[in-house]
């Protein structure tokens, strides 16, 4: 090779370096936009097709959908993701994961499935077990966040199959826990319309949970909300009553809401609340330690566009003091005509570090918020 020859293809190269590391650095252009406190940072985590509920193995991420129909596991190695590789696939509505003792359960709207050794490193084709399949079949509000409470059984939602009706109290609007021993299903909690996120608080376990409110009542009503349940047996309200004091135009006549259990803390109207956790870590400040971190997914029937965004209540005992935006902006020029949707939180997870995961349905991925102070 001339050396002319030679110094053209070292150019050549050094150009072709340079563009390829300047459109690395531009493949998350959603992310510069999103607003954070002082000291947080927000990076991509790793990319699943309409990534929903998250659950965390001993070394594997887990991850559900609901379009897709797919689980995915993602390997971790020193706080870092793998390649994501399914597990299964062909599902009805696998949104639910959750994780114990080596073994991965999956809700399918009907079903409750297992795969033994989930985190097994291997070419082997999962097989997928049922636990349980006397779960409703209907698909509206059909899906279901699952997850292990303290108590070692595994709670089980099913929401309202309508907008507005009143169901089956026995089979739907509830919370069940399920005990796997024996496989007694014990409802818990009713009038809960669609909650798609639960967990319990770190020192008192009761148990807290976003429920959607109904549809159809204009932009500003009903608030959705964030419960808190501090006995079984509670009814929160649907289809009777929305939020605090709205009585339901059609059912309101047939429980005074003053009998019902209110919300914690009333939300925005249409923000659909979904994923929620107790921060149990401690790399974030104080502020954050025992808050819970929502995941609004956002309004789809609003003439103007809300949630959007993650939101932290804070907590004194069990009081809700503070509810504040803590990652937002996913929702651009919000209340113009120019709304521009960037991705749409779906879940949150905290990770053994400290740092907080963000599952995104619409762009297929899934965040690391960080703090660094």
């Amino acid at each position: 090779m001339r050396p002319i020859q030679a110094i053209w293809l070292k150019l050549f190269c050094l150009i072709c370096l340079l563009t390829t590391s300047h459109a690395a650095l531009e493949v998350e252009p959603e992310l510069a936009q999103i607003r954070l406190p002082p000291g947080f940072k927000i990076e991509t985590f790793a990319r699943v097709p309409n990534a929903r509920q998250m659950a965390l193995g001993k070394d594997t991420l887990f991850v559900g959908s609901m379009r897709a129909g797919k689980v995915h596991a993602i390997p971790l190695r020193n706080g870092r993701a793998g390649k994501p590789r399914v597990i299964a696939e062909g599902l009805n509505l696998p949104v639910g994961v959750a994780f114990r003792n080596g073994d991965l359960y999956i809700s399918a709207v009907s079903r409750i499935l297992r795969i033994r050794n989930a985190e097994r490193q291997s070419s082997v084709k999962f097989k997928l077990e049922s636990v349980f399949d006397a779960l409703p079949k209907e698909t509206h509000h059909g899906w279901k966040f699952i997850a292990f409470g303290p108590d070692g059984k595994l709670y089980i939602p099913v929401g309202a199959p309508c907008n507005i009706c009143a169901p089956d109290p026995e089979r739907y609007a509830l919370i069940s826990r399920l005990d796997l021993a024996n496989g007694k299903l014990e409802i818990i909690a009713r009038g809960v319309r669609n909650t798609v996120g639960f967990d319990w608080h770190p020192q008192t376990r009761q148990l807290w949970f976003s429920d959607n409110g109904r549809d159809m009542l204009g932009d500003d009503l009903p608030p959705d909300e964030l419960n808190r349940l501090d006995q079984a047996g509670r009814h929160f309200g649907y289809p009777y009553c929305h939020g605090t004091s709205v009585a339901d135009p059609e059912f309101g006549t047939q429980r005074n809401c003053a009998q019902l259990t209110p919300p914690a803390q009333e939300l925005g109207a249409h923000v659909a609340p979904l994923g929620m956790r107790f921060y149990t870590g401690k790399q974030f400040p104080a502020r954050y330690r025992n808050a819970i971190f929502v995941a609004e997914h956002g309004s789809w029937n609003r003439s103007s566009k809300a949630g959007y965004r993650v939101m932290a209540a804070i907590l004194q005992n069990d009081k809700v003091v503070a509810y504040e935006p803590f990652a937002s902006a996913w929702l651009q020029h919000e209340g113009t005509t120019q709304e521009k949707v960037l991705g749409r939180p779906a879940d949150v997870l905290v990770m053994p570090d400290g740092s907080l995961l963000v599952s995104d349905d619409q762009v297929g991925a899934i965040y690391r918020i960080f703090y660094q102070g």
